[in-house]
């Protein structure tokens, strides 16, 4: 027989996770959202948990943990506030380039400080193909302006390309802008003149590796978007009653919210499986790509059909389903979007390198 139980230990840390998220993260939703930030308090908390070193080296004092065990708490996090979890979590998708590419004193000296300071943050910018703006490096210096980003403090910046990553720790200017998703994480330009490249990393397969698990970080985080939308507009469905009924008992409605928990629970198996692969330390790039593209498109259909399932009240603050919606667009702006992620997918697919070339009719 099969066991598919994740086990005790991931049950537990799944567990405390929808605690947290329930004690501290969903009930200061719109508060986190207004003041742009959480408060120490609830950083305090989360520290004290330990989620933040998760998949930190043991070696380096971390718990060691896998992917699968971050994917569980991203999606209990994010169920209850995806600007929240990205804002608590120190390292953040910064932290691949350093576990893949440099080596562990290395990793220790960029990343310790930041565990040790509650609300540091590291940012991962994707400079590679499919990126909307460019970070020029010029001689152990960079430059370049970044448009958005959700933060507004920026303690280690990792840039991660197709070669490798290099990362930068001054000279990193915020001009903070309002932002639409993702709010309680900040929001500002970011701008580099001339700064000093801290370390420098080279490998063009650990850089795929990074990229693929910084992908299933984002897919974690939507397939947690995507459970309370659905399971939020679901319930209003239920309670609300029209022609003598609950408007769920209509037909259409009934099955438009059998399509949305379907959507939620096979985006959570591709997540799955991926997360296997990379603990198994097998090839795991187009599972990586495919399982953030699957988790944009159903995100893309369940976020707005929780809102259209509210109606008027759908559009309005005083329920968290427009919230989703904007959350879920920002999470699928990330490495290049869907359309980078589906290219890689597809040459992992066909077995070709770089861009699909277009038609010749597309080319006229």
């Amino acid at each position: 027989m099969i066991d598919f139980a994740p086990g005790d230990e991931l049950e537990l840390i799944r567990a405390t996770a929808r605690e947290f998220a329930a004690d501290h993260l969903r009930p200061g939703l719109r508060q986190h959202e207004k003041a742009r930030g959480i408060s120490p308090d609830v950083q305090r908390a989360f520290a004290e948990i330990g989620f933040a070193s998760l998949e930190w080296p043991e070696e380096l004092g971390g718990n060691g943990l896998g992917a699968l065990a971050r994917a569980f708490v991203l999606e209990e996090l994010s169920a209850g506030d995806p600007g929240a979890a990205l804002a608590l979590d120190p390292l953040g998708p910064a932290l691949y380039p350093l576990l893949e590419l440099s080596k562990s004193d290395v990793t220790g000296e960029l990343g310790q400080p930041l565990l040790d300071t509650p609300g540091s943050r590291a940012l991962l910018v994707w400079n590679g193909e499919g990126r909307r703006s460019k970070l020029v490096n010029d001689r152990g210096v960079v430059s370049g302006t970044v448009p958005w980003v959700p933060a507004d403090r920026v303690d280690l910046l990792v840039v991660l390309d197709e070669d490798g990553a290099f990362a930068v720790s001054e000279g990193i200017d915020l001009k903070s802008v309002r932002g639409s998703g993702l709010r309680a994480a900040g929001a500002s330009e970011l701008s580099l003149i001339d700064a000093p490249i801290r370390a420098s990393f080279s490998d063009r397969s650990a850089a795929a590796r990074a990229l693929a698990r910084a992908r299933l970080y984002k897919a974690a985080m939507l397939v947690g978007v995507m459970r309370e939308a659905a399971e939020f507009s679901r319930q209003y469905a239920v309670d609300r009653v029209a022609f003598g009924k609950p408007i769920a008992h209509h037909q259409a409605l009934a099955f438009l919210i059998t399509d949305m928990a379907t959507a939620v629970d096979s985006t959570r198996l591709l997540l799955h499986d991926a997360c296997w692969r990379i603990e198994a330390r097998e090839p795991a790039d187009e599972a990586c790509a495919t399982t953030y593209v699957e988790a944009i498109e159903q995100s893309m259909f369940v976020t707005p059909n929780g809102v259209q399932i509210l109606g008027g009240h759908g559009f309005m603050q005083d329920y968290p389903v427009e919230k989703f919606m904007r959350d879920a667009r920002a999470l699928g702006l990330f490495w290049g979007g869907i359309d980078s992620a589906r290219e890689d997918a597809g040459n992992e697919l066909i077995g070709i390198d770089g861009p699909v070339p277009l038609s010749v009719e597309a080319q006229l």
